[in-house]
């Protein structure tokens, strides 16, 4: 029997059914509702049929299509009318309307569609090479399909993000994150770990859900002589590996596949858990949403475990699920407790991104507030001194 390694998506076209392998890196399923259509589709007109469920399969020209998802996303991003939507009485209650309208507006620009052949070409008027990008995020081809083109894009930017990377001056290189993998571009959290006082220890470090490597990299470059990544994410693990032998850290840095710890103990553990604990919507996601922060609470259920006698935990984490009402202080504070861990001290930094100064951001408030910690955390039979 053969494994069909795609869902299928069907329309009909010119009075034939027609079906093709789906590909959607978010995991979102093949609409069932297919429309043909091509230049003549007006904005207004497509966008009435997005909103309603219909996907849009397109066969005019490609930068058309790229000029019609520009049009969509503007009337999407368009607040609804005065009173039409209850005005949120708290910061939680904003975050949870604004993940909706996220989501509402993913899946309204996801319905544009353009088709791929089986060696990764968009058969349309000026279509763009995408060949590198999709081989890069999807594997070999093999089969012709279709795609969101919103989807598509956000391959082909990866792709470039891979080519170029990001330069991280405590790496003393560059980071070239992979599609799926998040992407060191906020540096806070990085230079806490670049200057946070390191243990007395220094053979072996954890890095647990290493990601693309970057924080495993600073400790290698700060003379950690031994770090063990781990990660769930074959791309993470993929990812990492490649950055660790671009940055000459292959004799340093082990990548290893596992559920956060590795076997064993060391005296540094360290951690950069996803922020905000929030259901994911695609995979990049995964880095910053953390269902009732599980990953949080299972790095901190079982640090004692993986943490040698003297040793340090490092805990990187944003502040932000607080001021929005997601998660308490005292709520963290328990989690450390009930694993038997302390409080050694803690580093703190302001965020510098784009969204801390956006004032129309309907999350501006916390943004603007939110404040990067690391914690450092010991046993709490140990004899560190507070």
């Amino acid at each position: 029997m053969t494994t069909i390694p795609y869902p299928l998506i069907h329309w009909h076209e010119a009075g034939v059914e027609h079906v093709a392998h789906w590909r959607s890196e978010a995991g979102v399923a093949a609409p069932e509702v297919v429309v043909v259509a091509d230049d003549t589709l007006k904005a207004d007109a497509a966008y009435r049929l997005a909103a309603q469920g219909t996907a849009i399969l397109w066969r005019g020209d490609y930068q058309n299509a790229r000029n019609l998802l520009q049009a969509l996303a503007r009337r999407a991003d368009r607040g609804p009318r005065e009173g039409s939507q209850k005005r949120p009485a708290t910061l939680a209650e904003a975050f949870h309307q604004h993940r909706e309208a996220q989501g509402r507006r993913a899946a309204i620009l996801g319905r544009l569609l353009v088709p791929l052949t089986a060696d990764y070409r968009v058969p349309l008027r000026r279509g763009q090479e995408v060949a590198a990008a999709c081989l890069e995020a999807l594997g070999a081809g093999g089969e012709d399909s279709v795609i969101s083109l919103r989807g598509l894009l956000a391959l082909v930017s990866a792709h470039e993000w891979r080519k170029k990377g990001i330069p991280v001056p405590a790496v003393e290189g560059r980071i070239y994150p992979h599609f799926g993998v998040f992407s060191p571009v906020r540096g806070e959290y990085v230079d806490l770990v670049a200057r946070a006082p390191l243990p007395a220890g220094r053979d072996l470090a954890f890095d647990i859900g290493t990601g693309s490597g970057i924080l495993g990299a600073v400790l290698a470059r700060r003379g950690i002589r031994r770090v063990v990544a781990t990660d769930q994410d074959p791309r993470a693990l993929l990812c990492a590996t490649e950055n660790a032998r671009n940055l000459g850290l292959t004799a340093t840095i082990e990548v290893i596949e596992a559920d956060l710890f590795p076997d064993g103990r060391a005296p540094l553990v360290v951690c950069n858990p996803p922020w905000l604990p929030a259901q994911p919507s695609s995979p990049v996601e995964y880095a910053v949403y953390d269902p009732d922060s599980r990953m949080l609470r299972g790095f901190l259920a079982g640090l004692a475990a993986h943490l040698e006698p003297l040793g340090q935990g490092w805990l990187i984490l944003s502040d932000l699920a607080e001021r929005l009402g997601l998660r308490s202080r005292d709520e963290l504070l328990g989690w450390i407790v009930a694993a038997d861990l302390k409080v050694l001290g803690r580093l703190d930094t302001r965020p510098s991104h784009p969204k801390a100064r956006d004032g129309s951001d309907p999350l501006h408030i916390a943004r603007a507030a939110e404040v990067t910690s690391l914690w450092r955390l010991g046993l709490n039979n140990s004899s560190q001194s507070e």
